[in-house]
């Protein structure tokens, strides 16, 4: 074959696969992506209840507060432990997706998340160990598996897409985050009125503690039943074409995806390896010294920095916010203003979901390839300025000095907030890694942008944990600073807003035009035929 046929046929491949009919390999991609995202949303949701659970059952009451609560830096550690490990999986596995290909990688960090949900169940402890830093260790791990998720569900998805359906495959993935939210929510709701009776009437906070097992545990059974399926999904025909460089097999997957059959390797398809731009050092920074591509990370990691600051900020605290809303409970026993406040946050976490997560995924989803990324990402930004400044410079007025019914407005803002996020920045801050660069290294530049983002989330988590140094003020346990902080968040989303100016507009473009590179003479040269390895050698790697 010459290296003329072959970029032809390169092409060509290409082609049926941003062409295809929507199918049930569709179809899977997304239910299989989906799960991932599914049980990342429900440990964060779980994890902002589960804390306040925890704190009951092994903290200490301190000061007025007749409730037990955990030390500050402990209830700090739980939720950003996650976060960390979020951190070290999208660079680790972005990478190694991109070195050894999407498929040896998918579902080896679902079995991570599996195995690190469980455990958290399950931790004890000692005179050696405290139990709340055994658990810090298995969120880290967790973490790792959901981190590593992001990049491969993300690449997995776009690169087997319809250029036309792309956007809303990647949406429908990303928003298995809102259903994940909604049942981590109904699910803390049955279990906590079905311990009722032992915070009711027995002051028993051993009821506590086998709630927020049952709650952090049953999150790791989607992605159980979600695995076999990761197991068996095929390598992307974009890798196999661009990394492993076999036009051939390539061709021999697409077609078998156009045909609508369960995928088996067919090992007499002749193998035609051949020689294109690989990944190497000298290679990214030659790409990457390119302002107009050096330019697209940059606004990527910024646009999902930006983001993140403000939405893990309000999710990982929603049961802050729940608890300022609603205010304390005043029951004669601890034990019911437990149970009162737990089932507050519960029902405050079911109305933050279908109130605004949930109307906000299906908005960008019925928009996203219409209106386009980038319009969604200004509108997204532009709505959390103004609800952000809101909330900043309304709080006094609305929860320190305000009734009841200005705190159900601050309620409100928050829902809304949540649905701007999710029609905006949230869902496309996810999309756009995953179709603007090369395909050697998209999964890599996907996590270092989805690793940004999650600096992002560390940093608004130590704002708001330090927010609790300045005092309270009211019989509400608030605190005033609490309303600089959503200040600072409406600036850092003016940042956001002037970083979305450096993306392209992605919708309606294949993923090889967004790449910048010419695909006519993309290959340059033909190698002699050799047996087929899904995984690129070093030289090509």
């Amino acid at each position: 074959m010459s290296v003329q046929a072959a970029n032809a046929r390169r092409i060509a491949v290409l082609q049926d696969i941003d062409n295809a009919v929507y199918s049930s390999y569709h179809k899977r991609t997304v239910f299989v992506a989906g799960a991932g995202f599914f049980t990342d949303a429900y440990d964060t949701f779980a994890i902002s209840i589960a804390a306040t659970m925890i704190g009951y059952a092994h903290g200490a009451a301190t000061g007025s507060d007749p409730l037990p609560t955990l030390p500050m830096w402990q209830d700090f550690g739980l939720k950003v432990a996650t976060l960390f490990g979020n951190l070290f999986g999208q660079l680790f596995f972005g990478w190694l997706a991109d070195v050894v290909g999407r498929k040896r990688m998918y579902g080896l960090e679902l079995t991570i998340m599996i195995v690190g949900t469980f455990a958290q169940a399950l931790c004890g402890g000692s005179q050696s160990v405290n139990i709340v830093g055994t658990i810090i260790v298995w969120r880290f791990i967790t973490g790792i598996g959901i981190g590593g998720d992001y990049p491969l569900s993300a690449i997995i998805t776009s690169e087997f897409a319809a250029t036309r359906i792309r956007g809303r495959m990647m949406t429908a993935v990303f928003s298995a985050q809102g259903w994940g939210t909604l049942l981590s929510s109904i699910v803390s709701l049955i279990i906590v009125s079905g311990f009722k009776n032992g915070m009711w009437h027995q002051n028993n906070y051993a009821a506590v503690d086998s709630s927020w097992r049952l709650l952090i545990g049953l999150g790791c059974i989607p992605a159980v039943f979600a695995l076999y399926f990761r197991l068996t999904l095929p390598e992307t025909p974009r890798f196999t074409l661009d990394v492993a460089m076999n036009v051939a097999r390539a061709q021999d997957d697409v077609d078998q995806i156009q045909r609508d059959n369960d995928y088996e390797f067919n090992d007499s398809v002749p193998d035609v390896r051949v020689e294109a731009p690989s990944a190497t050092p000298e290679d990214f920074w030659q790409y990457f010294s390119r302002a107009e591509n050096a330019k697209t990370l940059f606004a990527t990691c910024w646009t999902w920095f930006s983001q993140d600051i403000a939405f893990y900020g309000l999710i990982l605290n929603s049961s802050t916010f729940i608890k300022i809303i609603a205010g304390t409970p005043s029951y004669p026993t601890a034990g019911q203003v437990a149970y009162r406040e737990l089932f507050n946050i519960s029902l405050g976490n079911l109305i933050i979901a279908v109130g605004g997560l949930l109307p906000g995924f299906l908005a960008a989803f019925l928009l996203i390839d219409r209106v386009g990324r980038k319009p969604l990402q200004y509108i997204g930004f532009v709505g959390l300025i103004v609800i952000f400044a809101c909330m900043g410079f309304g709080y006094n007025s609305m929860i320190v000095h305000g009734n009841a019914g200005a705190r159900a407005a601050f309620g409100f803002l928050y829902c809304l907030a949540m649905f701007f996020a999710n029609l905006g920045p949230n869902t496309t801050t996810f999309i756009i890694p995953g179709e603007v660069f090369p395909t050697r290294y998209r999964s890599t530049c996907h996590g270092i942008s989805a690793a940004s983002g999650k600096i992002g989330a560390i940093i608004a988590q130590v704002v708001i944990t330090f927010r609790n140094l300045g005092g309270n003020t009211t019989g509400l346990n608030v605190n005033p600073f609490l309303g600089h902080v959503l200040e600072i968040y409406a600036a850092v989303m003016i940042t956001g807003l002037a970083a979305t100016m450096l993306l392209p507009e992605t919708s309606n473009r294949t993923l090889e035009e967004l790449s910048n590179e010419d695909q006519k003479s993309y290959i340059m040269a033909v190698r002699p035929s050799q047996p087929f390895n899904p995984t690129p050698s070093a030289e090509t790697a």
